[in-house]
């Protein structure tokens, strides 16, 4: 069934989130439902009416709209500080009755001080301010108990300020609710603010692009443009699309996708992204992706949602939150009739001290969990938003955090640890040299070995493929026989095709050792250039063995720097390679990874990964996201190389690094290790500020209006703590 997305506004805190999603889940109709507090969505699957969806949400104090643009739509970005505040307070309704009620509750306080009004005629007044303020507090709460039936904050908020009103403590109980509602728009706003991270993306996403129809240039809106439009790019302009270059060489700045420091040369047959700034030169492009399923697009989309992927603990807080309330009302309710009742304790106050009705309203007003439960999400959103700013995907906060307690790295070889650009350095035939053959001049026996190879190769896609086709297109080699037919891959070993009605196989040597006898000669001459690190293929035309390919791919030149850094942050780190054992030893020792584990076929690189697992517990691997898709999704947590050039990488990863930028990895380690320790400090500090003034409450010593004030202040400090990471830098 289709999944329909809504807006859902006036959401102060991730506890509304948990009572809309409880109170469109009892509507007919709807099969599954799920609100992120962080996007404002609602993702719902089902048939139920529009109609009635409006009326059951609105009743409990909140708005609902369908987006009105396709995908994540978070709204226009709104002015911050003061001013900002007070746009978002007079905007909405129910802090509108807010306003109102303080409005009655402060000139009430002044006349009274002035000794203007009498007493009486005070009470009434703070009790007329407190109503109006109360009257969409209440009507939510109470909304919230006949459908949901759900002990909601803003019930609690009721029977706090009906409660005081009954014990004569006017003043107090319109100063709570008046707090608690501008508090409540104030842990709003601020969340507002963290949602703003996410729109800062947004707002690189160009809304029009000029298109070229023969000579003529044309304004207009991406979403206009079709796979294979051209569209014309001038020098200092935002490219609007994901496309190829057609004419024009210029340098781009592609920070915003995959988060490099310095613009990249772009020219003929180039690849671009939509978003990312052209630099002095002028591109003519043809568009390779609709406006909705450009790079910029799909990493807005998935960060967006990745507050859905919710990480352990926001689980573990959430599950708690659903008993922890009532809970407090059990609680509150046992304190304010059990002494009275049992132990002849006052009921009422008196000139002495509070008395215990008024200590359990205390217990009630410091009873809202929403410091609690907005501990985890607005870190995990401004830890995923800062990441995503320097090229680094997180698909969840579930990944997140899971990142933050790996133990061990296990690495893929080629295309990770090294360039994925292997290059031929010597081929040899086993007979009939001739006598000038060379290294630097191979004769013509030696070259047919090439150009065989190179029949077969072409039609492989692997990196030694495009390096053996290479090499025979620069020798001119690649006319002297037709490409393969029926070309078959022997995973993880080698492969074969039918040359000229015979059939050539291409391997590696213990795919040889198995198959086709060969001299020890060959054994020897083939072990040594293996121990100098070289990887060598031999081949084989029909039964007979002709001669080797030797090969180079040398480690990425940041490869040696990331694996000292993982190194000194406490992790291991291992290389998973089908390379023989001589070659991966020495690219080991040259990054200096502690473990190596050579001549893998993918499943082994599977079974290497659940060993790993078994041993260290939690395991992240790094891949280029296609060809390692098993072992990534072994593993804990799978990281992709080159998100922003592959599709498949954005899908299979759980982390994407964009720019195929191994640096980014101890940052993103480092980042997510900042983002559990606060997530640790928050829900430690929520937890002990109410144990304290639970404690306070129940011996009568604090107030109505501190306990409020306490506790929106405790929720303003987890939400600005939680926002760290959006600053957060490499210490």
């Amino acid at each position: 069934m289709q999944e329909t997305i809504y807006n859902i506004g006036n959401m102060d805190c991730a506890h509304c989130a948990q009572e809309v999603e409880g109170t469109v889940r009892k509507i007919s109709g709807v099969d599954a439902v799920r609100v992120d507090f962080i996007t404002g969505q609602m993702r719902l699957t089902g048939d139920a009416p529009y109609d009635e969806l409006q009326r059951r949400i609105e009743a409990i104090g909140k708005t609902i709209e369908v987006p009105q643009t396709e995908g994540i739509d978070l709204g226009e970005v709104k002015r911050g500080g003061v001013l900002g505040y007070f746009d978002y307070l007079v905007s909405r309704r129910e802090t509108q009755f807010t306003l109102g009620g303080g409005a009655i509750l402060l000139v009430t306080l002044i006349l009274s001080i002035l000794n203007i009004l009498p007493e009486t005629l005070a009470d009434v007044l703070y009790t007329v301010g407190m109503l109006v303020a109360l009257f969409p507090v209440a009507k939510s709460g109470l909304t919230a108990l006949f459908i949901n039936r759900q002990v909601s904050i803003n019930l609690l908020m009721t029977i706090a300020a009906v409660g005081a009103v009954i014990i004569g403590e006017f003043l107090e109980g319109a100063t709570v609710i008046f707090l608690f509602s501008i508090g409540e728009a104030l842990e709003g706003y601020t969340a507002d603010r963290a949602r703003q991270s996410i729109r800062s993306l947004m707002s690189l996403k160009p809304p029009t692009a000029t298109r070229l129809d023969g000579e003529a240039e044309t304004v207009v809106p991406v979403e206009q443009l079709a796979v294979g439009d051209r569209i014309l790019i001038k020098p200092g302009e935002a490219i609007a699309m994901d496309g190829r270059v057609l004419e024009g060489a210029s340098a781009v700045n592609q920070a915003a996708i995959t988060g490099e420091s310095m613009p990249v040369s772009k020219a003929s047959d180039d690849e671009v992204f939509a978003g990312t700034l052209n630099g002095e030169g002028t591109l003519i492009v043809e568009v390779t992706r609709l406006a909705k399923d450009n790079t910029l697009s799909r990493i807005i989309q998935m960060v967006a949602e990745a507050q859905g992927v919710r990480a352990p603990s926001q689980r573990m807080i959430d599950q708690f939150a659903t008993w922890y309330t009532p809970s407090v009302v059990a609680l509150a309710a046992g304190v304010a009739f059990i002494p009275p009742l049992l132990f002849g304790q006052p009921f009422y106050d008196t000139p002495d001290g509070h008395g215990w009705l008024y200590r359990a309203l205390a217990m009630l007003v410091i009873a809202c969990p929403c410091a609690l439960v907005i501990s985890t999400p607005v870190t995990v959103i401004s830890a995923i938003t800062s990441a995503a700013r320097r090229g680094v995907l997180i698909k969840g906060g579930k990944f997140l955090e899971a990142l933050g307690g790996v133990k061990v790295f296990a690495f893929d070889k080629t295309g990770t640890l090294t360039a994925g650009e292997p290059k031929v350095v010597d081929y040899r035939a086993i007979a009939d040299h001739s006598a000038a053959c060379t290294e630097a001049a191979p004769c013509a026996v030696c070259n047919d070995v090439l150009a065989l190879a190179s029949a077969v190769e072409r039609r492989a896609s692997h990196p030694l493929a495009t390096a053996v086709a290479n090499a025979a297109n620069e020798r001119h080699l690649e006319r002297a026989y037709a490409a393969a037919d029926g070309v078959e891959t022997l995973a993880g070993r080698g492969v074969r095709g039918q040359v000229d009605g015979h059939t050539v196989t291409i391997g590696s040597h213990s795919l040889f050792d198995e198959r086709f006898p060969h001299s020890a000669a060959l054994c020897q001459e083939i072990t040594s250039a293996e121990a100098n690190g070289k990887t060598t293929m031999l081949l084989a035309q029909d039964d007979d063995v002709r001669g080797y390919i030797a090969l180079v791919d040398v480690p990425r030149q940041t490869s040696q720097g990331v694996i000292r850094d993982l190194n000194a942050l406490d992790t291991a780190t291992v290389m998973l390679t089908g390379d023989n054992r001589a070659v991966a030893e020495a690219v080991g020792a040259a990054v200096g990874v502690t473990e190596v584990r050579s001549q893998l076929l993918p499943e082994d690189k599977v079974a290497a990964v659940t060993a790993l697992r078994e041993q260290y517990e939690h395991v992240a691997m790094v891949g280029d996201g296609i060809n390692d898709t098993p072992a990534l999704a072994a593993a804990t947590v799978g990281i992709a190389m080159g998100g922003a050039g592959s599709p498949q990488a954005l899908e299979t990863a759980d982390i994407a690094l964009m720019a195929d930028d191994l640096t980014q990895l101890p940052y993103v380690v480092r980042l997510s290790r900042f983002a559990r320790r606060l997530i640790k400090e928050n829900v430690a500090f929520s937890f002990g500020v109410k144990l304290v003034f639970l404690v306070l409450a129940f011996f009568g010593l604090t107030s109505l209006w501190i306990a409020i004030l306490a506790d929106v202040g405790m929720a303003l400090l987890v939400t600005l703590n939680g926002m760290r990471p959006l600053r957060y830098e490499v210490e």
